[in-house]
């Protein structure tokens, strides 16, 4: 695949480092045009500006930046991000846990909206960098199951795609109407992680003793 990334930070370099590994075509796309290719460089990749990003992506953008930049990254490059698949994995938390985009649409939404020709996903949004390092992204035997929230169906086959490329299981979360409640499940277990130093997965039972049947 071709794969744009736009932003050099953490998790633009452990994902798009799993992505090249994995054989695909990755662009990195920054405003800082020497981080841009010191990061092209150490994950097996190609530099250039975001809007190169945008271009090279034909099969999947990856939006890494900071949440507070998002808007205006996008809005700027509509143009180019006309058919593209947007893949949002931003965190609008704000102190204390909170959500910046509380009483309104979500990141994703919003991000969609600036982006009105694309077809956003929400992935990879739960877990710190560290995370996705680790090879095989594998906890006591059970793969890591990544939730995607959308709209379009190429595009969640395609991020899907890229999920399974991580060792990972993609998850069915619903339409991007729902990304608010995985942006808000970010935040409750990052503050139970970072707040209370808890283990947030013995929150949830496994599915056979959920008292749920899933036929």
């Amino acid at each position: 695949m071709r794969i744009g990334i736009i932003g050099t930070g953490a998790m633009a370099r452990v994902l798009g480092t799993r992505w090249a590994g994995a054989g695909h075509d990755v662009l990195v796309g920054g405003r800082d045009d020497g981080r841009a290719a010191e990061l092209a460089d150490q994950i097996g990749g190609r530099a250039g500006t975001p809007r190169d990003a945008v271009e090279h992506g034909l099969d999947a953008v990856l939006l890494a930046v900071p949440y507070a930049a998002a808007i205006g990254v996008v809005s700027g490059l509509a143009d180019a991000a006309r058919g593209r698949t947007l893949v949002d994995c931003t965190n609008p938390i704000a102190p204390g846990f909170v959500l910046e985009t509380h009483g309104g649409p979500s990141a994703a939404e919003r991000i969609a909206a600036a982006a009105p020709g694309a077809s956003v996903v929400k992935a990879f949004n739960l877990c710190h960098e560290s995370v996705w390092r680790r090879t095989p992204t594998v906890f006591d035997g059970r793969p890591l199951a990544v939730p995607l929230c959308g709209d379009d169906a190429p595009a969640l086959d395609t991020v899907g795609h890229l999920v399974r490329d991580l060792g990972c299981v993609p998850l069915n979360g619903g339409g991007l109407d729902r990304a608010g409640l995985l942006e808000a499940t970010a935040a409750f277990l990052i503050g139970l992680w970072v707040g209370e130093g808890a283990d947030a997965q013995a929150i949830a039972p496994p599915l056979e003793y959920a008292g749920i049947d899933p036929s």
